[in-house]
């Protein structure tokens, strides 16, 4: 019964820990939302004054209309949205698309239709989901050989198919 009550109370502390990101709304959507508790995205919808057709194979940078300031040592990532990838052929091209730390302009949604049928953006609509992620800064020194592993330099498939 103890061990049930702490593992209970430190999940809960888990999420009383949630981080501030600073925004602007420039447009007329709602900020960005978890959808559960334990969702790691949060959903980027468009921000337009008209609809947008996307052609097959056409991309377009969509606006969302708002502009975040990350502290150092995080990202947003910029996914698609699983449902509109699978029933439409709708993905974001640069995925994950990084949003620097220090980047202050408006994040935009770079997608890409791989279906065959036009696809009409609507306001409003959900285009993608943004997960913030924390990420280390490397320095590359150069030497003259790098530690053997079982794998070595096996690349692609080597691994087989099954």
């Amino acid at each position: 019964m103890a061990i049930w009550i702490e593992i209970a109370t430190f999940a809960r502390n888990i999420y009383d820990h949630v981080m501030k990101i600073k925004v602007i709304n420039r447009g007329h959507q709602q900020l960005p939302a978890y959808a559960t508790l334990q969702s790691a995205g949060m959903d980027l919808r468009a921000n337009l004054d008209a609809p947008v057709c996307l052609c097959p194979m056409e991309r377009r940078l969509i606006p969302t209309g708002l502009h975040i300031a990350l502290p150092a040592g995080y990202e947003a990532q910029v996914r698609p949205r699983s449902g509109l990838a699978l029933k439409k052929g709708i993905t974001v091209l640069n995925s994950p698309g990084t949003i620097d730390a220090d980047y202050r302009g408006e994040v935009g949604v770079l997608l890409i239709n791989l279906s065959q049928d036009d696809f009409i953006v609507e306001d409003g609509e959900r285009i993608a989901q943004m997960v913030i992620a924390r990420h280390e800064q490397g320095e590359f020194i150069e030497v003259e050989e790098l530690d053997e592993t079982e794998r070595g330099e096996g690349g692609y498939g080597h691994t087989g198919v099954k």
